[in-house]
């Protein structure tokens, strides 16, 4: 069944995903408060949100342009832009380019680490792409590239990784693998079909669920260590109790039906605002003097 044509707007926005940042924009913020230690500058603010957009941007307009191919055989994929010939190839190359120089100007303006770091950023949004047709660990590599921000906001802030960050580095990688694994479960049957390999399609879908609740674990641990070496207070913590009850809501949708992601996906959509919303409080809001 084909779906209904889309306006100019949402047609771009789906181009670039624009409607699954809530997944991830809001854990940079928040890892942008605690690496300020408070209000960062609007100047830090500005160009580590360019170069957070600039980078996931484009990332997915590289997706778009090398797995053309097989998004002609996956039934979810089958309308995007790039299939129908709503957009051409020239019109994504050219975002790749002119959100890969939105990064690179962006961490010239933050500082020179940053700048020097950001085309290893860059090889690694662009390289989650290939990575299917090579090795079942995928989801791996895209928990990897979601571990980023926490690292580059740092980086962009402090120009130095403390403890903290790499334990947000270490959650955010874990976090990362168990969403996209969610994800895969949805493409296994095309996956499979177009010879593409992924955790679901070597091991098995069942397996695969399964995997989910013990990677949302491990994420929710390094979050806790990352609260109590950023030395947040106690409604940080309330914050993950919260997030491990949404968690564990998606980890028995998963396992109950593996294939059918659209719940689970939606849900993962509140993690990030609720772990935004943990920090800030925890931050900025005084707890009464007992």
């Amino acid at each position: 069944m084909s779906e209904p044509p889309r306006g100019r707007a949402e047609e771009f926005g789906r181009f670039l995903e624009i409607q699954n940042l809530g997944l991830n924009l809001p854990f940079a913020l928040a890892f942008l408060l605690t690496a300020s230690m408070g209000v960062p500058s609007w100047w830090t603010v500005l160009w580590i949100v360019v170069a957070f957009v600039g980078a996931r941007n484009a990332g997915h307009a590289f997706n778009r342009i090398v797995d053309r191919d097989y998004d002609r055989q996956n039934p979810r994929t089958q309308q995007r832009a790039l299939v129908t010939g709503r957009y051409s190839l020239p019109f994504a190359v050219g975002m790749v380019a002119l959100n890969s120089a939105a990064l690179l100007v962006a961490a010239f303006f933050l500082n020179p680490l940053a700048l020097v770091l950001a085309p290893i950023a860059l090889a690694a949004v662009f390289g989650y792409s290939f990575t299917k047709r090579y090795t079942a660990l995928t989801t791996v590599f895209l928990g990897f590239v979601e571990g980023i921000p926490p690292a580059a906001i740092y980086i962009a802030v402090r120009g130095s990784l403390p403890l903290a960050a790499l334990a947000a580095v270490g959650a955010l990688i874990a976090w990362g693998t168990a969403f996209e694994t969610v994800h895969s479960l949805g493409d296994v049957d095309a996956d499979r079909a177009a010879g593409l390999s992924s955790i679901p399609v070597r091991i098995g879908t069942r397996p695969a669920s399964q995997l989910v609740p013990a990677l949302h674990a491990v994420a929710l641990l390094l979050l806790a260590l990352f609260g109590a070496l950023a030395h947040l207070s106690f409604p940080f913590f309330v914050g993950l109790g919260g997030m491990a009850l949404i968690a564990a809501a998606i980890d028995l949708r998963v396992i109950r039906n593996p294939t059918n992601i659209t719940r689970p996906f939606r849900l993962h959509m509140a993690l990030g605002a609720i772990f935004l919303a943990g920090v800030a409080v925890a931050m900025f809001v005084p707890l009464p003097i007992q």
